[in-house]
């Protein structure tokens, strides 16, 4: 594995002396739709470095948003002095080398979920971060949203009891299209596919949710659009990874669960009104955010009723969706945490957390092999 040398210095985490805090993006798919006006938008940041592999698409984002370095070499942004945080937002496969090399140049990181191809490569950049001591997160921004935080809390006061069962749905048409081409997503060897993309989204949300681990899982993945066409030489290739994944969990005893068992269904393969549903449904009653609107209901009322929800914010030039106010909440806390030299950031999902998700996706593509319910 190809890294930079640079030794770690200590104290180096503590940037309240700083004008700014820089930023450099690795990746211009999901980082210029919604990282980069994220982080533009913060006060005391500034997004000062963009990579990608294409040097064309890195150029064109510095052009759109008035960044001064570009390139198609990311070991080149991590050795900018410029740079304080590095947001990995690039095809799992490349995680581990650009987060081991951030984390040896002591940057600080901000990591793509899923955070890694399994559980070894996670459990090196956790150690890697561990020994390093600075600020390393992954970015699971749907714990910002407001619903979600409301939902957590009302969990944890008791509102619904007991927790008895976790159910997840996502459901969009994004790979529906047969003639979409064939790119990373539909590549096993690069970490594509829908149980990596969503479902490590969902299974953080029940970790952080309910406090408590998966235990066991059982899994069905299916592919339904087996080939696409390459852009660059018009021929079909095969797709080896997952448009949908069902999943049943088994969770570990906490607080709130005692033999709770959980279910994911994931499909970006099925039309009609896209779906983002998560409900938890416990002794005393149950909640439920669509989207992030939360409702409540009370064991034997038979009805929903909607929870008073403060609206998040929209950074401007964004689309309208749950991962762009998320982001840009999530983005204000980890400047500010820089900002007072601090190397964790409330709420967020850390390496550790990002590791544990891992280990149940792990679990999930054995049983898809095997078959069998499989412990995590």
């Amino acid at each position: 594995m190809h890294s930079i040398q640079i030794v770690f210095q200590e104290g180096r985490g503590t940037l309240a002396h700083k004008d700014y805090i820089g930023v450099g993006l690795i990746g211009t798919g999901f980082a210029r739709k919604t990282q980069i006006p994220g982080f533009r938008a913060c006060e005391g940041a500034r997004v000062v470095a963009i990579a990608s592999a294409h040097r064309k698409n890195a150029e064109a984002a510095a052009r759109e948003f008035d960044i001064g370095y570009f390139t198609d070499d990311w070991r080149t942004l991590i050795a900018r002095d410029d740079v304080d945080l590095v947001s990995i937002v690039t095809p799992p496969v490349t995680h581990l080398e650009m987060t081991i090399a951030s984390l040896e140049a002591g940057k600080a990181v901000l990591c793509e979920k899923p955070m890694a191809m399994n559980s070894d490569e996670t459990n090196a950049m956790l150690k890697r971060a561990t020994e390093t001591g600075t600020l390393a997160l992954i970015d699971h921004e749907m714990r910002f949203l407001p619903g979600r935080r409301m939902m957590r809390e009302m969990l944890i006061n008791g509102e619904i009891g007991r927790v008895y069962h976790a159910k997840l749905l996502f459901r969009a048409d994004s790979r529906a299209n047969t003639t979409r081409g064939w790119d990373w997503w539909s590549d096993k060897e690069a970490g594509g596919g829908a149980l990596g993309a969503i479902g490590s989204h969902a299974v953080d949300a029940f970790r952080w949710l309910l406090g408590t681990e998966v235990s066991q899982v059982f899994c069905h993945l299916a592919t339904h659009v087996g080939q696409r066409t390459q852009k660059q030489t018009s021929k079909t290739k095969p797709v080896t990874t997952d448009d949908e994944a069902n999943l049943n969990l088994q969770f570990a005893n906490s607080e709130l669960t005692n033999g709770a068992t959980g279910t994911i269904s994931l499909s970006v393969v099925e039309s009609g009104r896209p779906e983002h549903r998560l409900e938890i449904f416990g002794s005393r009653g149950a909640l439920m955010l669509d989207s992030d609107k939360l409702w409540h209901s009370s064991t034997g009322t038979g009805e929903w009723q909607a929870v008073e929800v403060k609206q998040s914010e929209l950074t401007a030039g964004v689309s309208d969706n749950d991962w762009s106010r998320a982001f840009a909440m999530f983005a204000k806390e980890i400047i500010k945490a820089l900002r007072d030299g601090a190397t964790t950031v409330e709420g967020a999902a850390t390496f550790h957390d990002g590791h544990q998700t891992q280990l149940v996706l792990d679990g999930a593509r054995r049983s898809n092999e095997t078959g069998c319910l499989e412990e995590v």
